[in-house]
């Protein structure tokens, strides 16, 4: 008999627990977070650690970036369940890194790496080309980028964009007008290619362009190619490309009567640019060119196709000593370096590395890359994807200091077979405002918190509403958000917004709350019952938090508590049925931390108050003797 009842006992207990993990779990769906941990909380204490429901409490913090909290619960799952889903990991790595524990961190990365490196190959790297493309071509849905082809193009080569100041240099094969010879490069039947300069000017926040000018500089310029700059931090001498020049006019060829290029330095004096070197590192059987610095000024980076490369076209390094002279050249290495061609180095300010390769997977011929091996050894080169590259030659990448800068592309459209194009990147923003109001009287409620929840179901934003009623967010284009607003005594409302591609549109999003107190009564929707019996069902106790949430805004509030059935079955019957569904609904509210004093009654009046004419005897529809089935919450002192 003692094993039964203990057997029996148990099984009502565990019943609880479901109970209460389900109804934690309806207010985890619907975002709300806090009431969630307080009954998955309530759940534990009870005896259930489940995975479910001690993940749920890491997440219901975890969204609401309490990471101690989150830890506490994702490291309980941790220790009881060894094998945590990837997904988990990650937040649970998130968590350790946000409290400072590095080194646990770690530990689990490792984990996490280990079973899921395999399908982070899949996604990144699929054994399908076009997947591949399709990844190069896909738009980042969080940043607008606008490319445009520079009004001082010509119908030749112009490319190279070089800034310093309110100076842009660049490399162009424009015919000059008092050149009457005009040699042409047999490579392409255009003139050689000569270094120009133009002011840049910014008004209004758009750039505009002056006409380009060759640059001032004593032979700087020659009959044949000169490109491709990169200047000195003081400003005081410039690297640029040059052909091998024998003398002044004449090019210098190799036995196979090729005439290689070559780096060579000028140095400015007042505004002119002369006492032209070249540098010892070139050679006369290979090609040296496109030179680019760090950022700080001791390491020129150069493109060559010199013996010992690993492709077509390297790109090499060499440090620049303080007295003058140059360190050993020294290859890149195979993270930047393939069996392709490599060129077009550029730094950035904050060290990182950009080229150009048709060795690395590509759209077509040239694409633009971008890797962090200045700063990590291991790292690797990262295709900037589209609209940066195409199918096309995309080169000599180089950004200013805000999200901005230059490229040069032969791609369809250009005005010339090689063109500079200006790029400004900035994030696609949208907002989503409105105003909170009484859904019954429609009058504006301030007071009302409101918070803006992403698509993972973290909560990004909170915002309070003033008199006026109105709130607002930033939100970034092509996601999907919901906005939930929740007051004392009302019922919280929420509206999903999904934002698109167009730049500051503004998305509006009105919120009407429903009031819970309303008169003398606290009104809610109304709680079923499963047919014949009196126990709380999960819909029912979700319904019956609104009352719980209105006696804990008002702690001197007393109600009591009203049952009514329909008129099917016995009168005597109906009333005790009435009766007990009326004391569960107590005993709900009374476990939930209410003080039973606070509950003056609760009374079950079975069909003696019948809503409509459907009393025995009566044909009526289930619609009909539904509206007979509630509960009444009269206030009876506030």
């Amino acid at each position: 008999m003692k094993t039964r009842l203990f057997i029996l006992l148990f099984a009502l207990g565990s019943l609880s627990m479901i109970g209460q993990t389900k109804l934690a779990d309806k207010f985890f769906d619907r975002f709300g977070y806090i009431k969630a941990s307080e009954l998955y909380e309530e759940a534990v204490k009870d005896g259930d650690s489940s995975f479910h429901v001690l993940t749920r409490l890491g997440d219901c913090y975890y969204n609401n970036s309490k990471s101690e909290d989150a830890l506490k619960w994702y490291s309980a799952a941790a220790n009881k369940y060894q094998n945590l889903p990837p997904d988990y990991m990650f937040k649970y790595i998130q968590t350790l890194k946000s409290v400072g524990k590095y080194e646990e961190a770690d530990v689990w990365t490792a984990k996490l790496i280990d079973i899921s490196s395999d399908v982070s190959k899949v996604e990144d790297y699929d054994d399908s080309n076009m997947d591949m493309y399709r990844k190069l071509q896909e738009k980042d849905d969080s940043r607008i980028v606008d490319v445009e082809s520079l009004p001082f193009n010509s119908p030749n080569s112009d490319f190279g964009a070089y800034v310093r100041g309110n100076q842009l240099i660049f490399a162009s094969g424009r015919v000059k007008e008092d050149d009457k010879k005009n040699k042409l490069y047999s490579w392409n039947e255009e003139p050689f290619l000569d270094i120009y300069t133009l002011d840049v000017s910014d008004k209004d926040g758009v750039s505009e362009y002056g006409e380009p000018d060759l640059i001032n500089g004593d032979d700087l310029n020659t009959e044949y190619h000169e490109a491709t700059v990169a200047i000195s931090k003081d400003g005081n001498t410039m690297y640029f490309t040059r052909d091998n020049m024998r003398g002044k006019k004449r090019l210098d060829y190799d036995r196979k009567g090729t005439s290689h290029l070559k780096i060579y330095k000028a140095t400015l004096n007042d505004t002119v640019w002369n006492d032209i070197a070249e540098l010892p590192f070139n050679g006369e059987k290979f090609s040296t060119g496109h030179p680019a610095l760090s950022p700080d000024g001791k390491t020129l980076y150069f493109v060559s196709d010199r013996d010992g490369g690993l492709g077509s076209t390297d790109i090499y390094s060499v440090a620049i000593n303080d007295d003058g002279t140059y360190g050993a050249v020294t290859n890149a290495g195979e993270k930047i370096n393939t069996p392709g061609r490599e060129m077009f180095p550029f730094i950035s300010k904050d060290s990182t590395f950009y080229f150009s390769s048709d060795g690395h997977f590509n759209l077509g011929l040239l694409d633009i890359f971008k890797t962090d091996i200045l700063k990590d050894s291991n790292a690797e080169a990262t295709n900037l994807g589209e609209p940066y590259n195409s199918g096309y030659d995309d080169f000599a990448f180089f950004v200013t200091d805000k999200e901005q800068g230059y490229f040069s592309s032969n791609r369809p459209g250009g005005k010339g077979s090689d063109d500079i194009y200006s790029f400004y990147s900035y994030e696609c923003q949208q907002k989503i405002n409105g105003i909170a109001r009484d859904k019954q009287t429609n009058d504006i409620l301030a007071g009302v918190l409101v918070r803006l929840i992403d698509e993972t179901g973290k909560v990004v934003k909170e915002y309070t509403t003033k008199e006026d009623g109105s709130y607002e967010f930033d939100v970034d284009c092509n996601k999907k958000y919901t906005v939930v607003g929740t007051k004392d005594d009302y019922k919280e409302d929420m509206k999903e917004v999904v934002t698109d591609s167009e730049n500051g549109k503004v998305n509006k999003a009105d919120l009407y709350l429903e009031p819970l107190v309303i008169s003398d009564q606290i009104v809610i929707n109304p709680i079923f019952f499963d047919f014949d019996k009196w126990d709380i069902r999960t819909d029912a106790q979700y319904e019956l938090e609104n009352i719980v949430d209105v006696l804990r805004a008002h702690p001197n509030m007393v109600i009591k508590i009203e049952s009514h059935t329909d008129s099917r079955g016995s009168d005597k019957y109906n009333e005790k049925l009435s009766d007990r569904r009326a004391k569960s609904t107590r005993d709900y509210i009374i476990s939930r931390g209410i003080d039973a004093n606070r509950i003056e009654s609760a009374i079950g009046y079975g069909e003696y108050k019948l809503l409509n004419e459907c009393a025995d005897g009566v044909k009526c529809t289930k619609e009909q003797h539904q509206v007979n089935r509630r509960s009444y919450f009269y206030i009876l002192k506030d």
